[in-house]
């Protein structure tokens, strides 16, 4: 017998399922953040979670959204999902056809851990590298603090256009809702930025301010309601004052 087969087995015992019914191995360890991993820990999970924050999507537009993802990879974590409590599976009302995922309160309560995770990733990012994937909408949750903190606690649709594609952000209290969607809002923003990666890097890692950015021109805001001119104003005024 070798040294290694004589070796008692631990993944046998810490990596078994506590719940016959997931097919998550559960790291057995009686610690908050120990249960939270059994949760979110997997692969792919949190990114999932990502897509879900803009509103319920289909199952094809999820793996759309998720390059580099196997189809049996993305059922099994969405199946882990709805065990978990996290996502929901339901038919789309009439006259749409089929079935849409989109998160429970449990599972929009992981805002926080994703806003953190990418202020933590930021700095991170650096240039796209060659074998990148690149979705305009992926900036929307390390952009929307960024934002919210430029124009205060008001509720506001935010259109943000990028080189890649166009995007909106809800700010305030969602309410239950989306938090961002893919595209020009359909109801009409309130304001619209038009910026670069480089600048999206730069605020959601804070060495940006958006005043700043408007001011030095980076970043371009349009818009004719109040807050796209106060923006606007305040970044004129930060220039001469």
């Amino acid at each position: 017998m070798s040294r290694l087969s004589g070796m008692p087995s631990h993944a046998s015992t810490s990596e078994r399922t506590t719940n016959p019914g997931r097919s998550r191995r559960s790291y057995d360890q009686f610690c908050a953040m120990a249960r939270a991993l059994d949760s979110v820990g997997d692969r792919w999970t949190l990114l999932i979670v990502r897509e879900l924050l803009a509103g319920p999507r289909r199952y094809t537009d999820l793996h759309a959204d998720l390059p580099g993802v196997s189809t049996d990879v993305l059922a099994a974590r969405l199946k882990h999902m709805e065990g978990e409590g996290l996502a929901e599976r339901r038919r789309q009302p009439r006259p749409a056809s089929g079935y849409v995922y989109e998160l429970t309160e449990r599972g929009r309560a992981l805002l926080p851990v994703l806003t953190a995770l990418a202020d933590w990733g930021a700095p991170a990012l650096g240039k796209p590298r060659a074998t990148d994937a690149v979705r305009a909408h992926w900036w929307a949750l390390p952009l929307r603090d960024a934002v919210q903190r430029a124009v205060g606690h008001e509720r506001a649709l935010v259109d943000v256009v990028l080189p890649e594609g166009t995007f909106h952000l809800r700010l305030g209290d969602a309410k239950g809702g989306s938090l961002y969607g893919e595209g020009p809002a359909s109801e009409g923003a309130d304001l619209r930025l038009e910026l670069a990666a480089e600048e999206c890097v730069a605020l959601a890692e804070g060495s940006l301010a958006l005043a700043d950015g408007v001011r030095a021109g980076a970043v371009r805001v349009a818009g004719a309601g109040p807050l796209a001119r106060s923006l606007a104003t305040g970044g004129r005024q930060a220039e001469t004052g």
